[in-house]
């Protein structure tokens, strides 16, 4: 309160000064953002933090897991059983809450997914050969060995359409929880948990692809198959434009909703199809924007005041095509990562573990849900299987010579990350709705995500601790 009054008795010194002359009131307002900039630091601060995503995420898991199991249980899946349709004429299209959370806006997410995996092969960490080889081969064991773990336990029974929940890692979780502890530790650290994220989610994608699809409709798939070829038609032909991509996705989308194959497919397969170059050059970038300053005319400082920009026709024409220029330079895949990325990280992944997470227990006592085959499967595959998955792997390779380890690392860190890779949280949750129909062994699926992540997230936490203090010695 002391700064804000501060900040009111210097504002109205300085709004007063601006009346006796030009010149002064350039001072009021840079005062004026700078008491917003303090007054919103806070949230800039919290919105910077990469782990900020995992902390709305886990008080979404939180909140969701309070609801479900209090007196408002009935509230909270009639909340999400509630009927959503969009009507056109006599033609309608609906699905429940939970069904537009987990069919529509988790297009996004898996969009988002898509993008980053693009990059990351054309000039990110999967770029090299040499450089991915490592965390790509431990990705590849993370993945078996926890399938196998489930097996185990849940061989012979219908449970074992679940097979596939303990493969996956939440990267917001891992590299949240790698941010928050891993400070002083090597940059081959985070690289390598970065790129072992990104190949973990490429499995995971095409297991949902293949092996968790309905009942294939050849129309449909055909129609998808066509508005995907004339997206890459259109990033041929060097169309850039976010509004046309964007509506053919949302075409894209539909087709595959109804062709069988699971929707949030649509989103990897458009992120995949957007272009990533812009549609002219550096070269041409640099030459257009200082052709764009030369032509403007220097402005009259003294008469600078913060309405210039909308009395001087000259002023907004430079603003407009030197931003026209940007558009035109930067690859639109970037520019669409850039526009979706806090509206995932910071809407739909919280509202994803609100509506998912509700694990409702008042049929079995807690001891005879963690006791029970898928649950205990998931749990043992998240925080065993996953990390032993991946440092046999990533041992073997280095052993054979096939793949070395990342300079300053060493393999109690190593050891620390694949621990964080058994944080299986978004996408095992999804895959768990995609394998269970049943409400009790969706809810045993639940429970052994959240239990296996927690687990796993500590021990991870751990390890860190533990390698951060070796390295002090």
């Amino acid at each position: 309160m002391l700064t804000v009054f501060h900040f009111w008795i210097k504002d109205k010194q300085h709004q007063e000064a601006a009346m006796a002359g030009p010149g002064t009131d350039k001072e009021y307002f840079s005062l004026r953002e700078l008491f917003i900039s303090e007054a919103l630091e806070p949230m800039n601060r919290f919105l910077r933090m990469e782990a900020s995503s995992s902390i709305l995420l886990l008080l979404g898991a939180a909140f969701a897991l309070i609801w479900a199991n209090s007196y408002f249980a009935e509230a909270y899946t009639a909340l999400w059983h509630t009927e959503f349709a969009l009507h056109l004429g006599h033609s309608s299209f609906g699905m429940n809450l939970l069904e537009w959370i987990n069919e529509g806006l988790m297009a996004f997410f898996f969009l988002l997914i898509g993008l980053e995996i693009k990059r990351e092969i054309l000039v990110g960490e999967l770029s090299s050969l040499k450089a991915a080889l490592l965390p790509v081969i431990g990705a590849v064991g993370g993945m078996i060995v926890p399938g196998l773990v489930y097996s185990l336990f849940n061989w012979g029974t219908p449970q074992m359409s679940g097979w596939a929940i303990p493969m996956a890692t939440d990267v917001a979780f891992a590299l949240g929880a790698l941010a928050l502890l891993g400070r002083g530790l090597p940059s081959g650290l985070r690289i390598f948990l970065a790129a072992f994220a990104i190949a973990d989610d490429i499995g995971g994608v095409l297991i949902i692809a293949f092996f968790y699809t309905g009942e294939l409709s050849l129309n449909y798939l055909a129609l998808s198959g066509v508005v995907a070829f004339v997206m890459a038609v259109a990033g041929l032909l060097r169309f850039r434009s976010l509004f046309l991509f964007g509506g053919l996705g949302l075409i894209l989308w539909v087709c595959v909703l109804h062709s069988g194959v699971h929707s949030t497919i649509a989103g990897v397969v458009a992120a995949l199809l957007m272009p990533a170059r812009g549609k002219y050059g550096y070269e041409y970038f640099y030459k257009k924007v200082n052709s764009i300053l030369d032509q403007c005319k220097d402005p009259n400082v003294d008469a600078c005041y913060w309405f210039s920009m909308l009395m001087d026709a000259d002023y907004l024409d430079t603003a407009h095509r030197l931003r026209m220029a940007s558009t035109e330079v930067e690859p639109p895949l970037q520019r669409l990562e850039h526009a979706i990325h806090p509206w995932v990280a910071f809407v739909i992944l919280p509202l994803f573990a609100l509506a998912n997470a509700g694990v409702m227990l008042q049929g079995a006592s807690l001891g005879e849900a963690i006791a029970h085959p898928v649950t205990l499967g998931i749990i043992l595959g998240l925080f065993v299987g996953k990390p032993v998955g991946v440092f046999l792997a990533c041992a073997l390779a280095v052993r054979l010579g096939v793949a070395s380890l990342p300079e300053g690392v060493n393999w109690t860190q190593v050891v620390a990350v694949a621990l964080l890779g058994g944080i299986g949280f978004t996408v095992s949750l999804f895959i768990s709705g995609l394998a269970f129909v049943q409400a009790d062994l969706l809810n045993f699926a639940k429970l052994g995500v959240l239990m296996g992540s927690v687990v796993a997230g500590v021990l991870g936490a751990v390890f860190l601790k533990i390698s951060t203090s070796q390295k002090r010695a």
